[in-house]
């Protein structure tokens, strides 16, 4: 080692508006507590994790003889808006497809049909709850992206924002039915969004279907299909019997080739988040749609105010795959939080740019957060002289899209004498935080296809919380709606009859799974309602159609056996999952 001292090396600094003293350090490549100690002798008293200016920062830099280079906080963000493809690179891309309409029009059963897979029969209520997005092949090779949204107004705001994903919408209108609220609605949206419309009458293979009356009620909404002289395209299509889904297939086609879609595969990747959710399993996962460059296993990526590291992707049918190019929805593992839909997702250079703009974004939010003027006794006082009465909520919802429609649509309720106020909203099962949170305030718990831990159940019957669960949207409001108007309607007691665990699951039939069950409490009854649970998140609500103990059909298994069970319309089982078996009974409701 040579004796002298040596020489100190002088550093560009980048100092953004704000920093910790901690990151201002290791920028300088100096000890922490040595930049506390100068602050100190300024007669700032900081430690390590707590921000500074920048003008404090450039006298710390300055004093260990380094060059300051400041740059505001915006530089920071992602600019992908000047960052234009020059035109030599794009190739075609799939159009992508939102198919829209009023619930139980018949979306699902027609992208199953297209998609040739039955995926619908297993959903509650006819509404789809997990916003899907899949890639069809066609004949002739070409690919087709569609997004399945759920056909509800609540689920407006993430259309609102997912809408610039879309080159296409397929209104679908029932042939017997007609023109309804949440069919003008989408039309209302896609004529927002400037995205053109392919009208899909479904259902004609109904002796009521009246595909004419359809077209004339679109007029009133200035909608003309090419039979009456206009520019939409208009094609009548069976659903069910699979009918002319060429002719709707072809329409897109056409529509798609007018559109010209380009986009550079050959580029670091942009997409957008559709969905998102907590995995227990395998953590936050996002189902994003590429539109611009090829994501890759790898990548590093922000997302929202979240960043991390593409740790595998699966496509629609929950394969894995490597790359995915634009228009191609993937479900991405490796995110360090879960983002919200309509979320961007871009590609950085390395882990420590992901970071920072992840950390520059989660400030503003906070910073959004934060300006609202914050509760002291004054401002509750001054808010309590109006005559608003609120009505406090807790949501708990199974994925990160359903959890923000459900926020959005019960503040929609609200009126100026009462108001919703939703003290919580989160991704996952009913834990005991949320019970505690409830039961200082009052407030109803709301599941929305969840279920409470065991702890959390111990604790609401301790404090009296009331929990309710749903899993169609269109009933939460309702009870919403009936709950702060106070007219309550007759009151449907549920009583937990039983609880079991599923052992191990067999199949049974051509299309059945039978599950071995052993009782832990309670009793289990055959024709008696059913919930099957996930790790607390409602998998299938269905009843239990026979029930079998050895080889004997029986009524009822009482806790601590075991026992055999066929549920009607499932077949998601898994050793592990709970069951839990309840009767229903509606009671007039007295206040």
């Amino acid at each position: 080692m040579s004796a002298g001292p040596s020489v100190k090396q002088v550093r560009d600094v980048v100092v953004p508006e704000s920093i910790t003293v901690g990151e201002l350090a290791n920028r300088m490549a100096e000890k922490a507590a040595d930049l506390v100690k100068s602050l100190f002798k300024m007669g700032m008293m900081v430690t390590v994790n707590q921000t500074i200016d920048q003008d404090t920062a450039e006298l710390l830099v300055t004093e260990f003889g380094h060059n300051i280079k400041r740059v505001s906080e915006s530089d920071i963000d992602i600019d992908s808006a000047s960052d234009v493809d020059a035109d030599e690179t794009l190739q075609t891309r799939p159009p992508v497809v939102t198919i829209m309409g009023h619930v139980d029009h018949g979306k699902t059963s027609l992208l199953d049909a297209i998609r040739g897979a039955s995926v619908q029969s297993g959903e509650a209520g006819g509404i789809t709850q997990h916003i899907g997005a899949y890639q069809v092949a066609l004949k002739d090779k070409s690919k087709v992206t569609f997004l399945d949204t759920p056909g509800h107004e609540a689920f407006s705001e993430m259309r609102a924002r997912g809408a610039n994903v879309t080159d296409i919408v397929v209104l679908v209108v029932a042939a017997d039915d007609g023109l309804k609220p949440q069919t003008v609605e989408a039309i209302n949206h896609t004529k927002a969004a400037g995205v053109p419309m392919i009208v899909a009458i479904n259902k004609i293979d109904k002796p009521e279907a009246k595909p004419q009356r359809v077209r004339e009620e679109l007029l009133q909404h200035e909608i003309v299909v090419e039979q009456l002289g206009g520019d939409v395209q208009d094609v009548e299509v069976s659903a069910l019997k699979k009918t002319n889904l060429e002719g709707l297939i072809d329409a897109i086609n056409l529509q798609a080739e007018i559109l010209e879609l380009k986009a550079n595969p050959d580029r670091a990747a942009e997409a957008t988040v559709v969905e998102a959710k907590l995995d227990k399993g395998r953590g936050p996962l996002a189902t994003v749609l590429v539109q611009r460059g090829t994501l890759r296993v790898g990548d590093v990526i922000v997302v929202g105010a979240a960043s991390g590291k593409v740790r595998a992707m699966l496509d629609d049918h929950g394969r894995q795959v490597k790359e995915a190019g634009p228009s191609f929805p993937v479900e991405v593992l490796g995110l360090g939080a879960v983002p919200s839909a309509g979320d961007q997702l871009t590609v950085v250079e390395n882990e420590a740019r992901a970071r920072e703009v992840a950390a520059y974004r989660q400030g503003v939010l906070d910073k959004k957060r934060t300006t609202s003027a914050p509760l002291s006794l004054e401002n509750m006082f001054a808010n309590r002289a109006s005559t608003t009465i609120e009505f406090p909520l807790v949501i708990k919802a199974d994925v990160q899209g359903s959890a923000e429609a459900i926020v959005s649509a019960v503040n929609k309720i609200s009126t100026d004498e009462i108001r919703v106020r939703v003290l919580h909203s989160g991704v996952g099962a009913i834990t005991e935080s949320d019970v505690t949170l409830a039961a200082s305030t009052g407030a109803p718990i709301i599941g929305f296809n969840v279920r409470p831990n065991a702890k959390a159940r111990e604790a609401s019957d301790r404090n009296k919380v009331e929990l309710r669960y749903y899993d169609v949207i269109y009933h939460l409001t309702d009870w919403v709606k009936s709950a702060m108007a106070g007219e309550l309607g007759p009151e449907v007691i549920e009583t937990v009859v039983g609880r079991a665990k599923v052992q191990e699951v067999f199949p049974a039939g051509k299309r059945d799974k039978a599950a071995g069950l052993l009782v832990l409490e309670g009793a289990i009854r055959k024709g008696l309602n059913a919930r099957l649970t996930r790790e607390d998140v409602i998998v299938s609500r269905t009843t239990i159609s026979s029930l079998r103990r050895f080889k004997d059909d029986v009524s009822e298994v009482v806790a601590g056996t075991e026992c055999g069970v066929l549920l009607a319309d499932t077949n998601d089982i898994k050793p592990g999952d709970m069951l839990e078996v309840f009767e229903t009974e509606e009671r007039a409701r007295t206040l």
